[in-house]
This record gives structure tokens, C-alpha cells and sequence, in this order.
């Protein structure tokens, strides 16, 4: 929404989210974090996901995760999905069950070896991506984050995305909505107003932004362009 390119080098990436601590979407948090295990010698394949959300749309491959393999296990590591998504690696199984800080996740199989991930609600499992075999590689994701990031139709570019997951709690703020949700309680939301939006992602996600930044932010939430 300021209108910077979307970097995916590794020094980019430590100093918008290390440094800057701004935070990040898919391609920037799991490349930074496939950095890390390469750097410290864990084996691991991209994948590339079709998001869903409980959705029979048929969407295009744009979301980024991860598969590493520990002692012998492989197990699904995602640090850039912000629906609602993992707390801690899941192990790569068919029909595993796992809770994660009050929520439960499960993969599942589907024909022609397409793999979900869902989440388990009241009323029942929730599906939040499709994924296939194929191994992903940096180029690809330069690719989808070049649509995703520039593209008039990418949710991204015209509306505030903010996410933040905790033990127990999630914190999204998408357009001028900002919702709460608990895993055991009914999700809470209000309307966001233009004038306090900046105050709130300091609050509420510890996103602090240059007085430049939150200008143009400002501008550009209040005229919705």
C-alpha cells in the first residue's frame, strides 16, 4: 500500500523484519525462515499452496510453506499464514491431528496425492490450503510475489493486512475491520476509523511506522485507493 517493491533476498528480509521488526507476508517470512534452517542444517523442499478457506474456488498456486525433514519425520513448517495459521511445525502425515496453543490442525489426503491443511471449528473441519508434490524453488516465488505484490486484484495492495497469532489468541486486521478471536470464545470485531489506524498498529501489532509512512498509509485508508 506505500508502493515499495517486495524484496525476497535475505539481507532485504533481515532488515525489513529483524530490524525494522514490520513484519512480512508468505514468500518474505518462510524464505527468511528456510535461511535460518538452511543456516543451521536442516534439510528442506518449498512448496506452493492454493489458498481456500473453506472455499470451492479454485484458486492459483500463491502461498508459500515449507517442508523439513528432522530425524528421519517430515514435518510442515509455515510462519507466513495469516488466516489461521500453524503455531509450531506439523508433522506430514495423512489424517494427523494436532493441537497448537488451543487450536487443532490436521492434513488430510485428497485424490490425484493433493494434501489440505485444515483447521478444526464447532462445526467442523476447515479447509485453509491445497498443496501437491511438486517442490518449489526461488524462482517461483519471485514470480508469485511479483503478482501478488503488484497485481490490482491481489488482496494486498489496496487494503491494510495485518495479522498477529498467540497462544490462545489471534489479532487480524483486514481492511478497516479488526477482528479477535479465542479458540474456546465468539470472535470479537470493530470497525477501525482511518485516524486511528496507526496508533492501533503500534498497539495491537507493535508495527511502528516512520511519520513519512503512517502519513501515506493515512491518505491512502481514507481515500480507500
Amino acid at each position: 500500500m506505500l508502493g515499495w517493491p517486495i524484496l525476497l533476498d535475505v539481507k532485504a528480509l533481515q532488515d525489513k523484519m529483524v530490524a525494522q521488526r514490520r513484519g512480512g507476508y508468505c514468500y518474505e517470512q518462510n524464505l527468511l525462515f528456510a535461511a535460518v534452517l538452511e543456516r543451521i542444517g536442516f534439510s528442506f523442499t518449498g512448496i506452493g499452496a492454493r489458498i481456500r478457506m473453506d472455499s470451492d474456488k479454485l484458486r492459483p498456486v500463491t502461498h508459500m510453506a515449507l517442508k523439513a525433514e528432522v530425524g528421519g519425520e517430515q514435518w510442515l513448517c509455515d510462519v507466513g499464514f495469516g488466516g489461521e495459521g500453524l503455531l509450531e511445525p506439523l508433522p506430514f502425515r495423512d489424517g494427523v491431528q494436532v493441537q497448537q496453543g488451543g487450536w487443532t490442525f490436521g492434513i488430510e489426503r485428497e485424490p490425484e496425492g493433493v494434501q489440505v491443511l485444515r483447521s478444526l471449528h464447532p462445526e467442523g473441519w476447515f479447509d485453509l490450503y491445497a498443496f501437491g508434490p511438486e517442490e518449489r524453488v526461488p524462482v517461483d516465488y519471485a514470480v508469485m510475489n511479483h503478482y501478488i505484490s503488484t497485481h490490482p486484484h491481489s488482496p494486498f495492495v489496496s487494503r491494510v493486512v495485518v495479522q498477529q497469532t498467540e497462544p490462545g489468541i489471534r489479532r487480524g486486521l483486514v481492511g478497516s475491520m479488526l477482528v479477535t478471536a479465542r479458540p474456546d470464545g465468539p470472535e470479537g470485531q470493530r470497525e477501525v476509523r482511518a485516524a486511528e489506524l496507526v496508533q492501533l498498529l503500534a498497539r495491537e501489532f507493535r508495527i511502528e511506522l516512520a511519520e513519512t509512512d503512517a502519513a501515506v498509509l493515512g491518505r491512502v485508508q481514507s481515500s480507500g485507493t
